[in-house]
């Protein structure tokens, strides 16, 4: 017997042997069969989709779910122009405080909005001797004032207050970790929120580091929220290389470098599983810290890697050399490089094709990147809504001749480079649909077009959520699309998304989220 029979629905399975169905069967959180294997079968449970439109779960394959739960529960700057504004949010921050000394938060900040960077000396003018913490959108920069600069080790690179990558990492590094009962309730709102928008698995794209992580026993707090039954879907952690250290294994086992125990990719089950090793080679376009080959358009400067060449390719290859699946963020071509040079370098010391290493990012890629993409077989993991919402920007600080090169999709296609969806969510607005959406017609929010001959199909832009997402992640065998034997994990919407017109598909509902076969969306 089914314990739930799905009927009267446009099921986009994701499957080319079966690629649409009308009835759904599950038995026991896994996909029982398909139409007439199922049709005539009892079930406990038969569900009228009336016409609804059913696809595999999105899955999300780089988000940060912790910072995106503390987000939304953090007094924000986002969207305010005037600098004066900025400042009263602050000062009413500081003023909810109970003492001198206190440090406060504040999030949302983008100098681009309000024109120019806060400085530590207009946080002064409201800090009342508290250590104020704007972190920027991007999450690869903050102002602080003079009460956090005093406290930063001699010598710490800063322009005003406003520090950037590492330098930031040395602001974060004077504050307590976060519980892991805080943890925990951020991690929850932030499932909460992904599910409502039809992700029902993700990774979350760092844990632990310097420049991310929240505590040294992160991974701690998402074991605390899935006791505490605070996360209703799948996470996949990626660990960050910080906490790589030398280790003396045997000779036989050539690593250098390791976790505790030898920790790797691939430890978990299917609600909670370690990931990829996470590995920052540069910043990001919106802080202007991306590393370039060529300076930003109208700025004396090309950007910043995280370290010197040669230590981030030792890192890289030691990850590599200790069995990790490696998630290497590289958004500047320059960066790029040095990702693609170290990659290979550890492919020639131990070949390891199954890997399945990844570019996070790949923000600007030159065409003769392309092919040494595709030689290595790592997958390109794009966030589309960074230039839905940042495109008009981003276009302006490269310049009509890289412009076509950012976040592509049909280049990768071309070159049989495995395009994969997410959103970084929340550095930038997380619904897929949305993000299919500006796959399909290359449109910032103003209407520009960025890249038009780097628009997909809806269907290759479906498939980047679902199939491709499983596949990065190592979850082929269990996710991805809607095949019997698979965990029962779908999004039910209110309109098909190759049907719509492409304007309207990032508004299409999401009318429920099924997760282990059961009705997984918070009500209410």
């Amino acid at each position: 017997m089914l314990g739930t029979r799905l009927t009267n629905a446009r099921f986009l399975t994701m499957d080319p042997d079966h690629p649409v169905a009308h009835d759904l069967g599950i038995r026991q959180g896994r996909i029982a069969g398909l139409d007439e294997a199922v049709t005539s079968l009892p079930a406990r449970e038969v569900v009228d989709l009336q016409g609804a439109t059913v696809l595999p779960g999105f899955i999300d394959a780089h988000v940060h779910l912790a910072w995106t739960g503390f987000k939304q529960n953090t007094p924000s700057i986002a969207g305010l122009t005037r600098v004066d504004d900025a400042l009263a949010v602050v000062a009413e921050a500081v003023a909810r405080t109970r003492a001198p000394g206190d440090w406060v938060s504040v999030a949302g900040y983008d100098q681009r909005a309000l024109g120019r960077h806060l400085t530590a000396a207009d946080l002064d003018r409201v800090g009342d001797g508290r250590k104020l913490y704007l972190l920027h959108d991007s999450g690869h920069g903050c102002v602080v004032n003079t009460a956090v600069l005093e406290l930063l080790p001699a010598g710490t690179p800063h322009e005003n207050g406003f520090l950037a990558e590492r330098a930031m990492g040395a602001a974060r590094a004077l504050r307590l970790p976060n519980s892991q009962e805080d943890l925990a309730e951020a991690i929850g709102r932030a499932a909460r929120t992904c599910l409502a928008e039809g992700v029902t698995a993700c990774a979350e794209a760092g844990i632990g580091g310097t420049l991310f992580g929240h505590s040294p026993v992160e991974l701690g707090a998402y074991q605390l929220a899935r006791d505490k039954d605070l996360l209703p879907l799948r996470v996949q952690l990626m660990v960050s290389a910080d906490l790589l250290r030398p280790v003396t294994a045997h000779e036989s086992d050539g690593i250098p470098r390791a976790l505790d125990l030898g920790l790797r990719t691939g430890l978990g089950d299917d609600r909670l599983s370690v990931g990829a090793l996470k590995i920052w080679t540069d910043g990001g376009m919106m802080a202007r810290t991306a590393a370039l080959t060529s300076p930003y358009e109208g700025l004396d400067h090309a950007g910043q890697l995280q370290d010197a060449p040669e230590a981030l390719t030792e890192l890289i290859v030691d990850g590599h050399l200790a069995g990790w699946q490696l998630a290497v963020h590289a958004i500047g071509d320059r960066a790029a490089d040095v990702a693609l040079d170290a990659i290979e370098r550890a492919q020639r010391l131990r070949p390891r094709p199954e890997a399945r290493h990844r570019i996070e990012h790949a923000g600007l890629i030159r065409p003769d990147q392309l092919p040494r993409l595709a030689r290595l077989g790592v997958s390109a993991v794009v966030q589309p809504s960074f230039l839905r919402y940042f495109g008009d920007d981003y276009a302006s600080v490269m310049g009509a001749d890289r412009a076509p090169w950012m976040y592509r999709g049909r280049a990768f296609l071309d070159h049989g480079i495995p395009l994969v969806g997410s959103s970084d969510r929340p550095v930038a607005d997380g619904s897929p649909l949305r993000a299919v959406q500006f796959m399909v017609e290359r449109a910032s929010v103003s209407g520009q077009l960025i890249g038009p001959d780097e628009a997909v199909t809806v269907e290759q832009a479906l498939h980047a959520y679902t199939v491709a997402g499983a596949h990065a992640c190592h979850w082929e065998d269990r996710l991805g699309s809607l095949t019997p034997g698979k965990l029962a994990d779908l999004v039910v919407l209110a309109d098909d998304p190759r049907r719509v017109g492409t304007s309207r598909i990032g508004d299409i509902e999401v009318v429920e989220t099924y997760v282990d076969g059961r009705p997984a969306r918070p009500r209410g």
